[in-house]
């Protein structure tokens, strides 16, 4: 059986407010998955579902570019104010991974 490291999982706190922001976020892309769906089903022509699968990948984007955002503007900012320097490779892998 494997070990669970309790200090392996990082965590971050958000407000109500920001979960709330992302959540709805989330769920309007939901919809437009579940909008694909149905236009399968419903047979609707490629470029029809190509379009909607376009403006999904930019909800996604742009949800990404808040959440990074933040993340810039709250972890590592802080992990820099600690001398927690190692904040500046992980975020270069970051985007070695986002822009992959």
């Amino acid at each position: 059986m494997k070990e669970i490291c309790k200090n392996c999982t990082r965590k971050k706190h958000r407000t109500e407010e920001e979960k709330k922001t992302l959540i709805k976020r989330l769920n309007v892309i939901e919809g437009q998955v579940k909008g694909i769906k149905q236009m399968i089903q419903d047979d609707r022509y490629c470029d029809d579902i190509l379009i909607q699968i376009s403006a999904i990948n930019k909800s996604l984007k742009s949800l990404g570019t808040k959440i990074l955002k933040n993340h810039m503007e709250t972890c590592v900012v802080k992990d820099i104010k600690n001398d927690k320097l190692e904040v500046i490779d992980d975020i270069i892998d970051l985007f070695k991974k986002l822009n992959k």
